[in-house]
């Protein structure tokens, strides 16, 4: 599945987060299972003078060089387990 516009979107959103220094972590709680999760939210500011946190990413809970497997430079796959070292 390629990169969709949404996702190249949201990553623009995050990067100008970033360079605004309106970015938050947040801990939040997934709803499927009740775990908790931290969150990368972009921070819209209100003209009321409130914050609006508008999530964007999720972090990895553990090792994700364990999770993914990441593309592979230069072939038209993805790189298998033990491929990709963590270091």
């Amino acid at each position: 599945m390629p990169l969709s516009d949404g996702d190249k979107a949201n990553f623009e959103t995050l990067r100008q987060a970033f360079q605004n220094g309106d970015v938050a972590l947040l801990e939040c709680q997934l709803v499927s299972t009740g775990a908790l999760t931290a969150v990368i939210c972009a921070v819209n500011r209100e003209a009321s003078e409130s914050l609006a946190f508008v999530p964007i990413a999720q972090l990895f809970a553990g090792d994700p060089y364990t999770l993914l497997n990441p593309p592979h430079p230069g072939h038209p796959r993805f790189a298998a387990l033990g491929d990709v070292s963590s270091q």
